[in-house]
């Protein structure tokens, strides 16, 4: 077996996310998975990347339950930031079509943020990536929303799905960063941060 340097580590994905789950699967994680609740609202004053720690961190927060030695928390929040404004995730069609008009054409960034927490510690990180759209047509917008159902993804698509596949032109960074999670960058972090909690639970 492959040692990876986490073998005496539980790992918690607080996530509801699939896509994070399935990253972490297949990036050969040892995790379990639970689920925090948490208000995804933030000060008015965060730009960017500030806004995606804030909320990673508050998820972690929101975690009520002590956490043993040897146990880590991870918890993530993904925003896509154009023109200076957080496109999450659409409540509507209406809402997932007018995001994809404003990425139609332009650079956009897609920004994990992510926590780290355990017993006594933690860390706050982000990783973004730069995405360019070509010009997307109204037939196809509508046609991708209608068809995929983009409400559960901020900005309102997947790089992974149809509309990734034929509208974007190039990516400057992590690709799994905007499927949801950067797994190169949260591995390394990971590292480091257990370096000193490596006993068994």
């Amino acid at each position: 077996m492959l040692s990876d340097g986490l073998e005496h580590i539980d790992l918690i994905l607080a996530s509801a996310s699939p896509r994070r789950r399935q990253l972490m699967e297949e990036a050969g994680f040892r995790f379990r998975v639970a689920v925090t609740m948490f208000d995804e609202s933030y000060p008015p004053h965060l730009r960017g990347k500030e806004i995606a720690e804030f909320l990673a961190e508050g998820k972690a927060d929101s975690w009520n339950e002590p956490l043993a030695p040897g146990q880590v928390l991870i918890t993530a929040d993904t925003i896509v930031w154009c023109h200076g404004i957080n496109l999450g995730k659409p409540a509507d069609d209406a809402e997932a079509m007018s995001f994809l008009r404003q990425l139609s054409g332009c650079r956009h960034e897609v920004i994990t943020g992510i926590c780290l927490r355990s017993a006594d510690d933690r860390t706050v990180f982000s990783v973004t990536t730069g995405v360019n759209f070509r010009h997307l047509g109204d037939d196809e917008i509508e046609y991708y929303v209608l068809n995929y159902r983009p409400h559960d993804k901020a900005g309102a698509y997947g790089i992974q799905e149809w509309i990734g596949l034929r509208g974007i032109t190039t990516i400057e960074g992590s690709y799994y960063n905007v499927v949801g999670l950067p797994v190169s960058e949260l591995f390394t972090e990971l590292i480091r941060f257990t370096k000193n909690k490596t006993r068994p639970i």
